[in-house]
């Protein structure tokens, strides 16, 4: 069980553990293995392979998956991670949809809802959120027990003092003091938070357009703007947690309002310059009254319209400004473009790199993401999966 001491590392028994969890290890890392080939990738012995397998086995971490032919000899078995040992619950939280997810250790989503946030204040987007996800534990046919690790994104940055999200503006009441431990109310104990840019960085980096990606920014525009900024396969957060807040970047005369005249704005100059209604407010600027979203500016644009291919130039000049400012401080190898805006990366790369080279000499290479909607649960589901791995291996070990 969770908090179980471990036996000394030294003795046999913490030998046997080390050699189990290598085992495991390689097994989740590899795929399914023989015994013979876990020997050799281990360098453990084919006695002590044999001997971990059917401890793991016993509890529940691995499982026999069939057969193998080496040629004229006798079949071997194969064994595999048992990806029904444990689940993850991931949940993305955004201004206008809520989606959530359970995924088996091996990554396969077992059951997923997505519906639309229709909640104007904290509270009752606390029970919504609530609700959608005990609705999605019960469609995988499983109980709160089973799920081993919750993550939950959203816009902002959690405050721990205060157990709310600051900077959060497009949530209603997602700054009350004492938020985050409704959340676990509704969830459960131990829940993971994190912001929704930076999860879907993770996504990106792991199963996406930023695979292999050293320095990278992934900028995501949708209701709001933000960034995930990952350095070596690692977030980098700042020393409060709001890096990447791009938002509150300056940017030219601003719609964007305090509370007084000295306040800080509630919304970022960069913000209210770039995010999806800034689209919509340009295209009928330039006379295009009809335009009632950004999706629908995009979609006029690629049928021709002459007044929102103009209002797509002056997003994407924008968006040039915000990846010149984000090269300039981080030096990235690359920039993705995700959220509701980085669906139109079709039509905003060209004009986003002829703007890049016009007034600036540090041109990173800007690419459209590729989980689009899915990306803050794929990364919600990825770091979850990350953490447990190892909870999962003490519980069932430390019960066998």
């Amino acid at each position: 069980m969770i908090g179980a001491e471990s036996p000394p590392v030294g003795t046999p028994a913490g030998m046997r553990k080390i050699n189990q969890r290598a085992v495991l290890d390689l097994l989740r890392r590899s795929g399914p293995a023989t015994r013979p080939q876990v020997a050799k990738d281990t360098g453990l012995s084919k006695p002590t392979v044999s001997q971990a397998l059917l401890a793991l086995e016993a509890a529940g971490l691995a499982r026999a998956t069939g057969h193998t032919s080496t040629g004229t000899g006798r079949s071997a078995v194969l064994y595999e991670a048992d990806p029904t040992a444990g689940y993850v619950l991931g949940v993305d939280i955004g201004r206008e949809h809520l989606r959530v997810a359970v995924s088996d250790l091996g990554h396969t989503v077992v059951a997923r809802r997505d519906e639309r946030n229709t909640s104007r204040s904290g509270t009752a987007l606390v029970s919504a959120v609530g609700a959608l996800a005990a609705a999605t534990v019960r469609e995988a046919g499983l109980s709160q027990a089973d799920i081993v690790v919750r993550v939950l994104g959203s816009p902002g940055v959690a405050d721990p003092a205060k157990r709310c999200f600051r900077h959060a503006p497009n949530l209603p009441g997602w700054g009350k003091a004492g938020l985050l431990d409704e959340l676990e109310g509704v969830l459960g104990p131990d829940l993971m938070v994190e912001n929704d840019a930076n999860l879907t960085a993770v996504g990106e980096w792991e199963r996406g357009a930023a695979r292999g990606a050293s320095v990278f920014g992934c900028i995501t525009i949708g209701t709001g703007v933000g960034m995930g900024v990952m350095v070596n396969g690692e977030v980098f957060r700042g020393a409060t947690g709001a890096a990447g807040e791009i938002g509150y970047l300056p940017y030219g005369q601003s719609h964007a309002a305090g509370e007084g005249e000295d306040a800080p704005p509630v919304r970022g100059h960069l913000e209210e310059a770039t995010a999806a209604q800034s689209v919509v407010r340009g295209a009928r600027e330039l006379g295009l009254g009809t335009a009632k979203s950004a999706r629908e500016v995009f979609r006029l644009a690629r049928d021709g319209d002459e007044l929102a291919l103009r209002a797509v130039e002056a997003e994407a000049d924008r968006l040039a400004y915000t990846v010149a400012s984000v090269a300039a401080v981080i030096d990235p190898e690359l920039i993705v473009l995700g959220g509701g805006i980085g669906t139109a990366a079709d039509l905003l790369l060209d004009p986003i790199d002829r703007a890049l080279r016009s007034f600036t000499p540090l041109v990173p290479s800007v690419v459209q993401g590729e989980l689009g909607d899915d990306g803050v649960l794929t990364g919600a589901i990825s770091v979850g999966l990350r953490a447990a791995e190892g909870l999962v291996f003490e519980r069932k070990v430390g019960a066998a």
